[in-house]
């Protein structure tokens, strides 16, 4: 292998950056949102995709737990980027959501579902174990951002998934069914409690344009998960007498998130426009972009079973246009993506010449 490309990946592992699974998140999404809309050969080519961006991403996450343990640790304690392991959950469980909905395959499904607790388990105590004890604490201004609604997230996708899987077990359902609206109820709780302290940070303190990350659109699409999640509960309501007597509240509930989902869209395009055409911050590729394409996709699905599972049919057409603004956002991340790997090689290649000049 070429030595500057093994430099290149070397250097990529070193920093990869700890949210990275998105991609993961946002390729498994839209794909289901295609699906659904019957988009079939464009669900396909992207499941193949969030296959082998799945394993390749874990890989790269193994070989940096061994090679580079202090630098994981760091990220882990940094309030600004240890939220982001929680894309692992969200994306382990997004696939599997995928894998039941395009193939079926409820039995990978069920041990990424058991994968995706087992490492929601052990993220969701060490994070706020770790968060909370910290004796250098930041302010509030540079302490959190929108990358803390992945913990929602990666809770909702539980949830989602337990609901897909749950028809498939004869045995046993309702406990199945009960932990799944556990972990709706929690995530619920969670994006209340997180995403006040983020709208007090954005109402209250300086916002320059660099700190006005895409993350910030993960509020958004955390709220569409619960939507969707809360979607899913509806739909299963038949097969457990105790959640049929919930049917109301977890309607009424799930229709309050969608609707503070459809509000936030216009007000995120809004200070988007803020960031890069007011001030004129460079729109250049960062992993963060991942972030932004998800809740697009997320959008698109919640809203389409929201229609299904409430009966309000004119709702379809909010999915039937906003699919194609999810892919063309998915494009533009994956181009991007592709222009910052060849820029990585050859800026590699370039070093290795100039050092060749100099002996």
């Amino acid at each position: 292998m070429n030595r500057s490309l093994i430099d290149v990946i070397d250097q990529g592992i070193a920093n990869l950056y700890p949210g990275y699974f998105a991609l993961v998140m946002a390729t498994g999404i839209i794909s289901i949102a295609a699906h659904l809309l019957l988009l079939v050969v464009i669900a396909n080519i992207l499941l193949v995709i969030n296959l082998a961006a799945y394993i390749i991403l874990w890989l790269l996450f193994l070989i940096r737990i061994f090679r580079y343990p202090a630098r994981l640790m760091d990220d882990f304690k940094s309030f600004g980027k240890s939220a982001g392991f929680f894309t692992t959950v969200a994306g382990t469980c997004v696939l599997g959501s995928q894998l039941v909905i395009l193939k079926s395959w409820n039995q990978a499904a069920s041990i990424l579902f058991l994968f995706g607790i087992g490492l929601w388990v052990v993220l969701i105590y060490l994070f706020f174990q770790s968060r909370i004890t910290e004796e250098a604490k930041p302010s509030l201004e540079t302490g959190i951002s929108g990358a803390w609604m992945v913990v929602v997230v990666a809770t909702q996708s539980i949830s989602v998934l337990g609901s897909i899987i749950a028809p498939a077990f004869s045995q046993n359902q309702e406990y199945l069914l009960f932990f799944t609206l556990f972990m709706y109820l929690l995530g619920c709780m969670l994006y209340l409690l997180l995403f006040t302290l983020i709208f007090y940070r954005l109402l209250y303190f300086r916002l320059s344009a660099e700190a006005l990350s895409p993350t910030y659109w993960i509020s958004m699409g955390a709220v569409a998960i619960t939507t969707l999640a809360g979607d899913r509960l509806m739909l299963n309501s038949s097969l457990w007498p105790f959640l049929s007597d919930l049917l109301p509240f977890v309607q009424s509930f799930t229709l309050f998130f969608w609707t503070f989902a459809t509000w936030l869209i216009p007000l995120l395009v809004i200070l988007g426009t803020w960031r890069h055409w007011v001030k004129r911050f460079p729109i250049r590729y960062h992993p963060e972009y991942w972030s932004l394409v998800f809740p697009l996709g997320m959008y698109t699905v919640s809203t389409l079973l929201l229609a299904k599972s409430t009966h309000l049919e004119f709702l379809e057409v909010i999915p039937q246009f906003f699919i194609y603004i999810a892919l063309a956002a998915w494009l533009a991340a994956l181009s991007g993506l592709a222009i910052h790997l060849f820029k990585s090689l050859n800026d590699s290649n370039s070093a290795v010449l100039r050092a060749r000049k100099r002996e």
